[in-house]
């Protein structure tokens, strides 16, 4: 927990703001900090103008404050705490996050960076001593939980959340969205996601996978750098948790618990006036300068990487050797400089690819090189701004070959870099690029030569390719990705992903939200404001003080769960719908899309229900009144032509069966894999359309089918048809019950909530249209789930054998529900 200093700070952090504001959190604020004895906490600050929190700050809205919330690049003393806090937020607009440092080290090193970072890069924790990767840890997970507990209770303090805006980065917090939607439903959230999102057979090795997925989905948006990324996210979503993404007008959107997740899909871009800047400064002109006449004669490749196991410097150097074996005329002119960035993280998988590392450097150079060559520059340091912007500058080639990473931008970085020292020097403006296809940003580097960075082969091919290209070539494919760099910046993105975050966020007043669940399977549901669980109370009074009662019930999902595999009802099902028939007043339906034969079957024992099958095509008043048709006269030659087609499809798809009816044809598949039965019933309702066009019949997509059906058959023409025939005979209608849980029920509700247009209905006070479970809907009622449908039934066939209403109220009912 913070200590009382910093909670005595809060009032300071969080009045109203004058203007709106964006607060931007990242597990690091973009600071500086060097020794400074004079300053109280021992640290001097300044900003880092090389981190993207605050190159972001320029695509965001000018007249916005921007706010930054994260941790200090060094640790201070607990007794500064409080006046550091106001000094960084009175000078940089941050916000520190003290982590005391074991919690921070369990945290970072140990959850985030050796645990949550391999897996996200498709390394398996496959043995305790896997390279790299730790196995799963209870604690370690409870640690990160604990630091983002610490993170939300530091944003809690300046958080205004009915206007503020937050803007969460990379996996270091991906639990955070959980902790801030708890704290208030109508938080503004956005989430980027930095690196990859692993495909979903490396997802679900996670064991905390659902708790993961659920906090991403706790946001209005949330942003990957490529479309692989948010595909796989989107796929572990389905196989997880069993949620189903539409694509409209452009956005991707996930209806999660009656809010719309919107998934973002753009790659972030560099600063550029910072990089140029610094190009320009005299300290970079006069490092080219320097390298120029070093490397005088030679033609120079860059690489430019962090120090981990992922960023494949040992498969580039064998490249560079494999090249200077096939093509000796290179050997004495081509050198491949490696810049090793220090690693951000601790164990022995560093010290392993550090020393692989220089012991292929040293191999080759021994084999290759001579008095005054070598062939492999391995410079293994931190190395300033200027610098490395001078060797961008001054190289031939980029090689940028990792075996996994999550954009890359060094390959922009170069671009400019090369576009810029010719202007400068008034040059012939090229430059190439050798990139690996498994990282963010290859798909944008559309003139870049890509590699398998594993095929060793390839990649030494494509470094002489890249350097001996013609050269009105590498001055097209320079042209063709600076206009993209150049077009597509830091502020580019960020303020494409602040729209897409207003836009995702501006209906957040007009509904209803209040949190369910515990720990982290907490999730807000957001309602409509008219839409309400179904009240006790007033069903009941309803119910009990009217004489002619319509109750049309759907089966599957409403009095059966879909999970079920014996879809047979119940004892406690056929008794419950037996006492409501039983009461003179009432008319009971099943209205169900199942054929006739099986619901005559199954509701045999109850013979004053009524029953109408196959979406209304066959309707029944009781066991031994006949089976009425659909009046109008229906050609069913069309099957001949539907079955066909859905026998290929189930052929095709493992786990999919066609149901056969008397009027039509179902595609089911339930227990096909999720991803490409989906695909599967998107080519199939395609198809279907194609082949039935000029025939009367209706191809429908619903819940886990596809189904072929006449046209003019729904279960709101049932609902027409019975209300019809009550009136004729006396008996309208003065109280409407409807349950339903799918599509095919929204029919049924849509032809009853209109009871203001309609004479043969009643008042809406006494029509109750009610869906299971809390999802939009055209009725206004809702029940959780099967248990409280039939709990609610039960209620109400009480009330008709015992119409005590009030011992009713005060025992069975309220206790069952």
């Amino acid at each position: 927990m913070p200590d009382s200093a910093d909670n005595d700070q809060a009032a300071s952090f969080s009045p109203t703001p004058a203007r709106e504001r964006r607060i931007v959190v990242s597990h690091r604020l973009p600071l500086l900090a060097v020794p400074d004895p004079a300053a109280s906490s021992g640290l001097a600050f300044s900003p880092d103008r090389d981190a993207l929190a605050l190159q972001l700050r320029a695509g965001l809205p000018s007249e916005a404050d921007v706010l930054r919330v994260g941790t200090l690049p060094a640790a201070v003393d607990p007794a500064h705490h409080a006046d550091l806090s106001r000094q960084l937020y009175a000078r940089f607009r941050c916000l520190p996050v003290f982590l005391p440092p074991d919690l921070h080290q369990r945290f970072y090193h140990g959850f985030c960076k050796h645990y949550l970072w391999p897996l996200l890069h498709y390394l398996l924790p496959l043995s305790p001593s896997s390279l790299g990767g730790l196995p799963f840890d209870r604690a370690l997970w409870l640690s990160y939980l604990s630091a983002t507990k610490l993170f939300a209770e530091r944003l809690i303090e300046l958080l205004n959340p009915d206007e503020d805006f937050v803007w969460i980065h990379d996996y270091h917090l991906l639990a955070l969205p959980t902790f801030l939607r708890r704290r208030s439903p109508r938080v503004k959230l956005g989430f980027f996601l930095h690196s990859p999102f692993p495909s979903s057979e490396i997802f679900r090795s996670i064991p905390v996978r659902d708790e993961l997925l659920r906090a991403l989905l706790n946001c209005d948006l949330v942003g990957f750098h490529t479309f692989d990324y948010a595909r796989h996210f989107l796929s572990s979503c389905s196989r997880l948790l069993g949620l189903d993404y539409q694509s409209k007008r452009g956005y991707i959107g996930i209806e999660y618990y009656g809010r719309t997740v919107t998934i973002k899909i753009l790659p972030v871009g560099i600063d550029l006036g910072q990089l140029e800047s610094v190009l320009s400064s005299s300290e970079t002109i006069a490092k080219i300068q320097e390298l120029k006449d070093r490397y005088k004669d030679k033609i120079l490749l860059l690489g430019v990487d962090d120090m981990d196991l992922f960023k494949g410097i040992g498969l580039k150097f064998l490249a560079m050797e494999q090249m200077l074996e096939e093509h000796p005329e290179l050997r004495g002119r081509a050198i491949l400089v490696q810049i090793a960035n220090p690693a951000r993280s601790q164990g022995r998988d560093v010290q392993e690819v550090q020393g692989e590392a220089q012991a292929i450097t040293r191999r080759i150079n021994e084999r290759f090189g001579k008095p005054g060559y070598e062939p492999v520059v391995l410079i293994n340091r931190r190395m300033p701004t200027h610098e490395k912007a001078a060797f961008y500058a001054l190289a031939e080639c980029c090689v940028v070959n990792p075996v996994r990473d999550g954009m890359n931008l060094v390959p922009y970085k170069y671009t400019v870099s090369r576009q810029r020292s010719a202007a400068l020097e008034g040059a012939v403006k090229k430059s190439m690029i050798v990139v690996s296809e498994f990282i963010g940003c290859s798909p944008s580097l559309s003139g870049a030569i890509r590699v398998n960075p594993w095929n060793v082969d390839a990649v030494a091919e494509a470094m002489f390719l890249a350097i001996t290209m013609p050269e009105i070539e590498k001055q097209l494919r320079h042209e063709k990705h600076y206009k993209y760099v150049s077009s597509h910046d830091v502020a580019y993105w960020a303020r494409s992903f602040d729209q897409d975050l207003q836009r995702a966020c501006k209906d957040h007043f007009l509904r209803r939200c209040w949190g369910i669940g515990f720990g982290m399977s907490f999730r807000v549901v957001a309602l409509g404001p008219n839409f309400r669980k179904l009240s006790v109370e007033h069903i009941v009074s309803a119910y009990q003080s009217m004489t002619s009662r319509l109750i049309l019930l759907d089966y599957d999902g409403t009095m059966m769960p879909q999970t079920s595999i014996d879809k047979k009802p119940s004892d406690e099902v056929i008794a419950i719908l037996n006492e409501l028939c039983s009461d003179p007043k009432n008319v009971v339906f099943v209205v169900s899309g199942r054929g006739k034969d099986e619901l005559s079957k199954w509701f045999a024992p109850c013979e004053k229900l009524g029953i109408s099958a196959e979406h209304g095509y066959f309707t029944r008043w009781n066991k031994d009144s006949p089976w009425e048709s659909f009046t109008l006269a229906i050609d069913f030659d069309w099957k001949k032509i539907a079955e066909p087609v859905m026998q290929l499809y189930t052929e095709a798809t493992d786990g999919s069966y066609i149901e056969f009816k008397d009027t039509g044809l179902v595609w089911h598949h339930q227990y096909a894999d999720p991803d490409f039965s989906c695909c599967q019933a998107k080519e199939l309702l395609d198809h279907l359309e194609n082949v039935l066009a000029n025939e009367p019949v209706v191809v429908k997509r619903g819940q886990h089918i596809v189904e072929v059906k006449p046209q003019g058959i729904s279960k709101g023409v049932v609902v027409g048809n019975l209300l019809q025939t009550m009136s004729s005979t006396g008996k309208r209608p003065d109280f409407v019950l409807c349950i339903g849980d799918d599509q095919s029920d929204e029919d049924m509700f849509e032809s009853i909530v209109s009871s203001a247009n309609n004479v043969l209905l009643p008042t809406s006070d006494e029509v109750f249209a009610c869906t299971v479970g809390k999802k939009p809907s055209k009725a206004r009622y809702y029940l959780d789930d099967t248990v409280e449908v039939i709990k609610m039934l039960q209620g109400l066939a009480h009330v008709s054998t015992q119409p005590d209403k009030n011992a009713y109220l005060g025992v069975s009912f309220e206790d069952s529900l």
